[in-house]
């Protein structure tokens, strides 16, 4: 992803066994300094890298996205202002057919959770699914990583 420019990316449950097939992992741990109206302001510990993301409100499965690497010290400081804690989670890099799907496997109040996103390059491009890719969650909100900050997997009385 390119600071400021269009994200396009379709999300999924995962309903079995991807990290055979996973070239990489990375600790994640992210909050949010603001979330509103669709607009996030976002501060992310990866490893040992920080980043400062502003994303705009959704459009389908589109939504613009500026990020930027910041020093650690300062994403650090960043996670002291955001609000209501922090989602914490391993990302696996899973390449297949192509495309590097994304899988986050959350901790805490997210426990049981995992999902994918795959980023395409237009809305209708067709790419291939892995057997390990399960139901289609893109338009639920309820699977963002700010709405699970607000209301965590744990407290849903529909967990899948």
């Amino acid at each position: 992803m390119h600071p400021g420019c269009q994200e396009i990316e379709r999300k999924f449950l995962v309903r079995g066994d991807y990290k055979a097939a996973a070239e990489s992992s990375s600790r994640i741990r992210q909050g949010y300094i603001c979330s509103s109206g669709g607009n996030t302001v976002r501060v992310r510990i990866r490893d040992d890298k920080a980043y400062l993301t502003i994303k705009g409100p959704s459009l389908g499965i589109s939504r613009f996205e500026w990020e930027r690497e910041i020093p650690v010290a300062d994403g650090m400081a960043l996670m002291a202002l955001c609000r209501g804690g922090s989602i914490d989670k391993t990302r696996w890099l899973v390449p297949f057919g192509g495309h590097t799907f994304e899988v986050d496997e959350f901790y805490g109040d997210n426990e049981g959770l995992t999902v994918a996103e795959v980023e395409l390059s237009s809305e209708d491009e067709v790419f291939e699914k892995p057997d390990w890719l399960g139901e289609e969650v893109s338009a639920d909100p309820r699977y963002r990583n700010s709405h699970l900050l607000t209301r965590p997997y744990k407290s849903w009385p529909d967990k899948v």
